[in-house]
Parts: structure tokens; sequence; C-alpha cells
């Protein structure tokens, strides 16, 4: 119930924003679009962790606040749901594993938008924070599947080194994008996210390397008012 309310607080603060920026030139926007989600890192062992990547969606507001004729700082709210997918066989065993883990993720970008043709070029870069708040853990064995809830905690102690449905609140890395955006306010962008942060629990029963790091990439509509 907190994290919904604190989206809709900030989509009303975005929205008031828009409605008294005619007179000062900040713009508001809607974005949604699809993703190629990955989660990179360590295994257990500190080796390249190798999972798969899986479709994910994303939707928010955003607002680009004026620097200079042709730059602008854009922020705002966004829903984000990321993760990966893995495929193992242990002892025999044909094991999978999918998360599919919600944020709410506030982007802190700078916006280069020079005139070009019948629209503006978009290039833009910047870091955003993200903020863990739902999601699911599917578990498959043999084609027998459990789905449970991630779980967010900082620390927790568990005797399976491989039930990974513990994750921390807290995400956040460096956006990457480029597009075009009609005179109409309508826009097409290609976006990449590199993720800093390590979103995965400490188990505190193995001493172990295991890393989680959000990345992916994918296209995104928008429109501006």
């Amino acid at each position: 119930m907190k994290n919904k309310t604190f989206f809709f607080l900030a989509l009303l603060f975005i929205t008031g924003i828009s409605a008294n920026s005619q007179d000062t030139g900040i713009s508001f926007g809607l974005r949604g679009g699809v993703n190629m989600q990955n989660i990179n890192g360590k295994d257990l062992n500190g080796d390249k962790l190798e999972l798969s990547m899986v479709p994910r969606f994303n939707f928010g507001v955003v607002v680009g606040i004026p620097i200079s004729p042709e730059f602008r700082f854009q922020t705002g709210v966004m829903y984000s749901a990321k993760g990966a997918k893995s495929k193992s066989d242990f002892l025999g065993l044909d094991m999978t594993a999918e998360y599919n883990i919600s944020y709410i993720e506030v982007p802190l970008n700078f916006l280069y938008r020079p005139v070009l043709g019948n629209g503006h070029l978009l290039l833009g870069f910047g870091p955003y924070v993200a903020y863990g708040f739902g999601g699911k853990a599917k578990f498959s064995v043999n084609n027998t599947s459990t789905e449970e809830n991630i779980v967010y905690t900082n620390e927790y102690q568990n005797l399976n080194p491989y039930d990974w449905k513990y994750f921390r609140h807290l995400d956040y890395g460096g956006n990457l994008f480029f597009g075009y955006e009609l005179n109409s306010g309508l826009s097409l962008q290609l976006n990449t996210q590199l993720g800093l942060a390590k979103i995965n629990s400490d188990n505190t029963t193995f001493n172990n390397e295991l890393e989680f790091r959000n990345t992916g990439y994918g296209l995104t509509l928008g429109f501006n008012f």
C-alpha cells in the first residue's frame, strides 16, 4: 500500500508541474515500451553468471526541464518490470527458474534535443534510481512448477544455496538512449540500461560470491504534451 501511495503522489506532483508549465517551457509526457531484460553478475563460485533474457515492459510519466534551447534535464516516475530466466541440468534434474521483479524507477537524464527535419533528434544519458516492491520467482523441476513471491531483505539464512528469491529493494545504474520525436510530440527511442547495484540478498549461511545486477535494452514509445 505504501508503494502505491508513493507512486500516486509522484504522479500528482508531476501532473501539477505539467499544468503550470506553459510559461516555463517544461514539458510533460507519457512513456511506455518493451525491454529485453537480463541479470548479469557472478554465480556462487564467482564465475560469470549465465542467465537468459526475458521480455518485460515499462510505463510512466516524464518531465523535461529546459537548460538551453537544445538541452533538457529529464526525470519522471516509471513502473519497470525486470528479470531473467535460467536453465540447468543438476544431478539429472531439468531445472528452470524465471524472475519477474517490479520496480518504481526514477530516471535522471540529460537530453540533447536538436532540430532535425520535421522533428527533433533525441540523445540522452544519465543515472536512474529504482525501488523494488514486488514480483514472482517461478521454479520448475522436471516440469513440476512452483511460484513464490520475491522476498525483499538485505540478509537471510537458508540451507539451500540455490534458493534465489531474495532481493534488495534498492537498484541503481545508468541509462543511455537515442531516438526521434515528431513535431506532433510522438517519439520512438531505443534505450539501454546497465545496473550497478548488487540486487540479491546475502545468504549468511554460506560464504559465496553470488552477485546479481540488472541489465536490459528495448524500444519505448512516447508522447509529449
